[in-house]
């Protein structure tokens, strides 16, 4: 009960300041340059438009839906729902659980973690989508 009781607040906190953060400041477009050429490379369709949502998954999982709602592109749709998905190290929930653990990991080693598995999945998951879609 003290984890969940300690868990809400930081969920809300975190989930809300990522939201208007991700919604009225151009921060994760910046930020996104990187993904979008990565994301092109690949061949997503409208990479600049969903290269912000792959980065904004760190800070939680369901923005990167949020984000993605003008895409037309059911690939590009189905390759960034999944990400968010598969990004299961995320600040809201996840990441607060472990810096508050014993576990030796702070959020720049958690950043890099999720880097990796986005950079590894986003292969896998344009193929997945290739194949099926």
């Amino acid at each position: 009960m003290g984890m969940l009781f300690d868990l809400i607040p930081i969920v809300i906190a975190w989930g809300t300041v990522a939201l208007i953060i991700a919604t009225y400041t151009p921060v994760f477009s910046w930020l996104s340059f990187p993904m979008r050429l990565y994301l092109q490379l690949f061949g997503i369709e409208e990479a600049a438009a969903v290269a912000p949502a792959t980065l904004v998954g760190f800070m939680d999982m369901f923005i990167p839906a949020l984000l993605i709602s003008g895409v037309e592109s059911v690939k590009t749709r189905f390759v960034i729902g999944a990400l968010s998905l598969v990004q299961i190290i995320y600040l809201t929930e996840v990441g607060t659980i472990i810096i508050k653990s014993e576990i030796p990991l702070n959020i720049g080693k958690l950043f890099i973690v999720f880097l990796e598995r986005t950079l590894i999945a986003i292969p896998l998951l344009v193929l997945c989508a290739n194949l099926f879609l």
